[in-house]
């Protein structure tokens, strides 16, 4: 299929929105951004990024094309907004982290519209890191989504035409990466607090791949917290979805919910393992 002419919508392009949409610049493909309400922070973002300022309704009458990826807990906010501009006849893809239920329900507030259920797995697409974008849906309008990312540093992999099968794939997964990481992080502390934290790490050290031996993923998972924290609780959806305890996914959801005024801050790991121990009720 061509992409010759076809313009992409992305309203509220983060740094891996905004990473895709520069994939998309360098292959001659207009991407325009809604500036509406957003921060300095993502205006530099969408203009390193080279992508165009269009307020609503201008960039949903011009887009072939909606990309949606943003942090999970707007994922619904963003589809009604674009339901209630209108934007029919076109394709919307649901690329953020949630469960296949909601990608369900965002499906439905856009009745005359192709969803494309769609998830990301990797970095940033930025100096020379890749990534992989899932999609499931019908066929003809996921194969346009495919085309638009040939030859640049995004991958695509079609898991065929049911849609959810991408968010259950993402959830399925992060509820392993992203758990484990909230894990090591409470391991670390609770063997810190008894003085054997370096015992731990030599004991994890035995092993490769293990977080427990990157102690500076806690700060950076701290920072993230405010966006993992919604993911897993849609994980715990899929896991109770799927006869499966949930308990799990929505502790970490919780453990997560600790690190709410750490939103993006630089902090050491002694700082991150300081808000953990903080009483939410003393907050």
């Amino acid at each position: 299929m061509t992409r010759q002419g076809t313009t992409v919508g992305l309203l509220h392009p983060g740094s891996m929105g905004a990473a895709f949409g520069s994939q998309l610049i360098a292959r001659g493909i207009t991407v325009l951004w809604c500036p509406d309400g957003r921060s300095e922070a993502s205006r530099k973002r969408a203009e390193h990024a080279g992508l165009k300022p269009a307020g609503l309704p201008s960039l949903l009458d011009h887009a072939d094309i909606l990309l949606s990826l943003c942090p999970p807990a707007a994922a619904t906010e963003i589809a009604t907004l674009v339901a209630s501009h209108g934007f029919a006849e076109r394709t919307y893809v649901e690329a953020n982290a949630i469960s296949p239920e909601r990608v369900g329900r965002i499906a439905a507030l856009l009745p005359g519209t192709a969803t494309i259920d769609a998830s990301v797995v990797g970095s940033p697409p930025v100096g020379g890191k890749t990534a992989t974008l899932y999609l499931a849906g019908e066929q003809t309008h996921s194969e346009a989504v495919e085309s638009l990312f040939a030859g640049t540093d995004i991958r695509t992999r079609s898991l065929g035409t049911e849609v959810g099968a991408a968010s259950a794939l993402k959830l399925a997964y992060s509820s392993y990466q992203k758990t484990s990481r909230v894990l090591a992080a409470l391991a670390y502390g609770a063997a810190q607090a008894h003085g054997v934290g370096e015992e731990l790490l030599a004991i994890a050290g035995k092993r490769t791949s293990s977080y427990l031996t990157e102690t500076g993923y806690i700060p950076k998972t701290a920072a993230r917290a405010w966006r993992w924290g919604p993911e897993l609780s849609d994980a715990a959806s899929l896991l109770s979805d799927a006869g499966l305890p949930d308990e799990l996914m929505l502790s970490a959801a919780a453990t997560l919910e600790r690190w709410a005024a750490a939103r993006d801050t630089p902090l050491s790991v002694e700082e991150a393992l300081a808000l953990l121990r903080q009483d939410p009720d003393e907050g």
